[in-house]
């Protein structure tokens, strides 16, 4: 398995944290809420298709709205291989941390 980017990590966390509401805008203000770093669509909707790719989210179609001009909404979730992916980055990066003692003043 590929180890995620950064950008990944932070998608799949929102993704994670906003459960059965994960769609493109809700995932963009969390990733910024949870960060504090604002993503550009273009970016955010590049990596959730190579999320896509490696099968990591799963997307479905919500209902159409005359708001939206008929167009529905997509809904982002982890799939299982996503889930292993996400929890393998936490592991490695808090491997790393911990190599490092007194750094962070433990």
């Amino acid at each position: 398995m590929k180890e995620l980017t950064l950008l990944e990590q932070m998608i799949l966390a929102a993704i994670i944290a906003l459960e059965e509401d994960a769609y493109g805008v809700s995932i963009r203000k969390k990733v910024e809420k949870l960060t504090g770093k604002r993503l550009m669509y273009g970016t955010l909707y590049n990596a959730l298709d190579q999320l896509l790719r490696k099968d990591y989210v799963s997307k479905t179609k919500g209902t159409t709205s005359t708001a939206r001009g008929g167009r529905p909404r997509i809904y982002y979730a982890l799939t299982p291989k996503g889930k292993n992916a996400l929890r393998t980055s936490y592991d490695l990066q808090k491997a790393i941390w911990k190599s490092i003692p007194g750094f962070l003043g433990d």
